[in-house]
């Protein structure tokens, strides 16, 4: 007999019955009424081709067959409640391995100073941690969760903002500006030696600036790129 989500629910249902011998405290017990209780298990029995209860208007008890289901199916239902039981400590004391794919960046500016009042709030937990810069697929890399910029976070993929935008800095050491003057203008980057940067799908940064209403991306000109 292949089971379904009724047939499930009806053994329950004659679980609590051959506990209680009462429909009514029986119905008490899982939340439904007694004549609710009543035509389940009609619905059982005729599924199955036998009668699992005696019943008059003082009694109810357990015929040979129902004495016979009650003992095969009453051992798995008590370890599912236990199994049940057990998942409990994982919401009261939550405990395993979290793995997490993070940015460089965010690995220093988010995960760094959190991690010490997490550890010592969660000590059960063991939080294992991939720091890479690339355009990977979280999940299919095998984390349970991952730290991207926002634009660069699949549509399908659920996502939280876990900080500010971030705002980066144009600089440079002063003998460079001494030596080759200083820029202006985002534009005057373009005759300059800077610093690129390579993004996780590959691409080159363009150096983005913002001023009231102006808003220039510069992809700068330099001799070295790096990925971090």
């Amino acid at each position: 007999m292949q089971l379904n989500r009724t047939d499930l629910a009806d053994f329950s249902y004659f679980l609590a019955i051959a506990r209680h011998r009462n429909f009514r405290r029986a119905g008490l017990e899982v939340g439904v009424s007694a004549s609710a209780l009543s035509h389940s298990l009609k619905g059982l029995e005729a599924r199955l081709g036998v009668r699992l209860l005696n019943r008059t208007s003082r009694s109810v008890t357990l015929t040979a067959a129902g004495e016979e289901l009650r003992a095969a199916i009453c051992p798995h239902f008590d370890a599912i409640g236990t199994a049940v039981d057990m998942l409990n400590r994982y919401r009261d004391d939550p405990a395993g391995r979290i793995r997490l794919n993070v940015l460089e960046h965010a690995a220093t500016m988010l995960l760094a100073p959190a991690l010490p009042s997490f550890i010592e709030r969660y000590p059960h937990i063991e939080v294992d941690v991939v720091v890479s810069n690339g355009m990977v697929d979280v999940v299919e890399a095998g984390a349970d969760a991952g730290i991207r910029y926002g634009g660069t976070v699949p549509e399908d993929m659920v996502a939280q903002r876990l900080s500010p935008d971030m705002r980066w800095v144009a600089t440079s050491a002063p003998c460079y500006f001494e030596r080759f003057g200083m820029p202006l203008h985002p534009n005057d980057l373009l005759s300059h030696n800077c610093l690129r940067f390579r993004l996780g799908d590959d691409s080159r940064y363009a150096w983005e600036f913002e001023r009231h209403d102006e808003t220039v991306a510069v992809d700068v000109p330099g001799a070295i790129t790096i990925d971090n």
